[in-house]
């Protein structure tokens, strides 16, 4: 029967005795052993009334029985529904509700706080612990090693993730079978992906990002992945010499960058840099290649879409862009108002349409309707510009742009600006309610360490830079900025935190 996710990310690999999952304590999971725990899990799905369609809410800690269950979902036809770790019971249980999950899978030390709650929604909650036990484990005990797959179409739903933020507005984005297949076959092209390649796996799995993208190209080029908990700068650092790639968030550079011990002699075995989920500083594409000779290549993707565009395998990998659109992805910039296509080299809208395009948000055909137009291109929300030569560049999001006084600000001109200051480890700019502009500039800076910071000097300093209405009007110096766990920085707490600033 057809099974598309199955069909080409595992069915090659049963009974494969090649090296899949490589443990921090040197042990190796094979294809073959690692689908023989995902067919008992799914057999355990199977026993528990879970039907093709149904959702799995997961909330477990990264471990190669957790992916597994991703890979069992597949195999039985079940609607991944991966979650944050951080997620509190309230919000887990919004999530649960809102996607009618036929059972929740997460540790142990949360059953009592989400039990009654799993209980009063007659959800089935199991558990799965970080080292591989729990009662579902159990539950899959002595079932059988091999699982025939559940027929599905290209169409059918494959995975459920919800955005972050208040549990009221956060949006079930519904990805299909051809939305996951197309996307990581697309990749594996993109970047050359093949069974000879060993990728150090840092990333969490309830994200598109460690999940869809790193660990669907893994499986579909058929490499090995060295499977760390979370990422560790020493043991990232430990794994460089053995593998060939590296997937990550622009923090990981920053701090591998930080270390003595990163070296170019280090680095010889690797092939492949990639970085994405939020921009890069062009400065650290320049240290890291004064480093180990290596570009990074810088990706551009959403939730809903996965990966969008990414710079060039061979060519020109741009600091500051994120690159070309991906085979197959449309990629076209619209005034944020009137949704009108903007010349070449004018910022505005992103907008995306491709095979890679997600279905909608979950029971939400109303935001469905505002972000997916007709034509099928979706707005994702972010601000670029494209280049004559098709290079696309970030500028910011949508939420994020400052209208101060009649005129547009975008965080990221400042930033780069402040971020080229002497002792300026960082900054983020947000705009602020402002009683006579409408809104006005917030600079938050973090020091480099040991540096004290003079605002006077850095107001003299831009002055020359930027024009006045981009200039901020307050700042505010901070040891470390607000993040998420793919470590993008939290603007929208900044913006909560500073916005009575230039009030009263």
């Amino acid at each position: 029967m057809p099974n598309p996710l199955h069909d080409a990310l595992l069915a090659p690999h049963v009974d494969r005795d090649t090296p899949f999952l490589i443990l921090g304590d040197g042990t190796v999971l094979t294809h073959g052993r690692f689908l023989a725990t995902a067919a008992r899990y799914a057999h355990a799905l199977d026993a528990a009334g879970l039907k093709p369609g149904d959702r799995l809410a997961v909330q477990v800690d990264k471990s190669p029985e957790a992916l597994a269950v991703y890979a069992a979902c597949i195999m039985a036809g079940i609607v991944f529904l991966p979650l944050n770790t951080g997620y509190t019971p309230r919000e887990v249980c919004y999530f649960v509700e809102n996607s009618g999950a036929a059972m929740v899978l997460g540790r142990s030390d949360a059953r009592e706080e989400l039990h009654r709650d799993c209980d009063r929604m007659a959800v089935r909650y199991e558990t799965l612990e970080a080292d591989g036990t729990g009662s579902f484990p159990d539950l899959a005990a002595g079932l059988p090693e091999h699982f025939e797959p559940c027929d599905r179409s290209d169409d059918d739903l494959a995975a459920l993730l919800y955005s972050s933020g208040t549990t009221g507005l956060s949006k079930g984005t519904m990805l299909s079978q051809r939305n996951l297949l197309s996307n990581a076959r697309v990749l594996k092209e993109a970047w050359r992906f093949t069974a000879e390649d060993v990728l150090i796996h840092a990333l969490p799995i309830f994200h598109g990002n460690g999940l869809f993208v790193a660990a669907n190209v893994m499986l579909l080029a058929g490499g090995s992945m060295i499977f760390l908990p979370r990422f560790d700068l020493n043991a990232v650092l430990e794994a460089l010499p053995q593998a060939t790639s590296l997937m990550g968030v622009p923090t990981f550079y920053t701090r591998l960058l930080d270390h003595p011990g990163f070296t170019r002699e280090r680095c010889a075995n690797m092939r492949l840099f990639i970085t994405g989920s939020r921009p890069m500083l062009p400065e650290t594409h320049r240290a890291f290649e004064e480093r180990t000779g290596h570009r990074i290549i810088q990706r551009y993707g959403t939730t809903e879409t996965n990966v969008n565009t990414s710079n060039p395998y061979e060519g020109e990998r741009r600091a500051g862009t994120v690159g070309l659109p991906l085979p197959g992805v449309e990629l076209r910039i619209t005034d944020p108002d009137s949704g009108d296509t903007l010349p070449v080299g004018e910022a505005g809208m992103i907008e995306v349409r491709g095979a890679n395009v997600f279905q909608g948000y979950w029971r939400m055909p109303e935001k469905t309707a505002e972000e997916l137009r007709p034509d099928g291109f979706f707005i994702t929300g972010d601000l670029g510009v494209q280049g004559e030569d098709g290079y696309v560049t970030i500028v910011g999001r949508g939420k994020d742009l400052i209208i101060s006084g009649g005129f547009n600000v975008y965080p990221v001109d400042v930033e780069q600006v402040l971020d080229e200051q002497p002792g300026v480890l960082e900054s983020a700019v947000i705009g602020a309610p402002h009683p006579d502009l409408g809104e006005s500039v917030v600079a938050v800076l973090v020091p480099e360490a040991g540096a004290k910071l003079d605002v006077l000097d850095i107001e003299a300093e831009i002055g020359g830079r930027l024009a006045r209405f981009k200039q901020p009007r307050h700042y505010v110096i901070v040891d470390e900025l607000p993040r998420n766990s793919m470590g993008k920085v939290q603007k929208k707490l900044l913006r909560q935190t500073y916005e009575d600033v230039f009030r009263g």
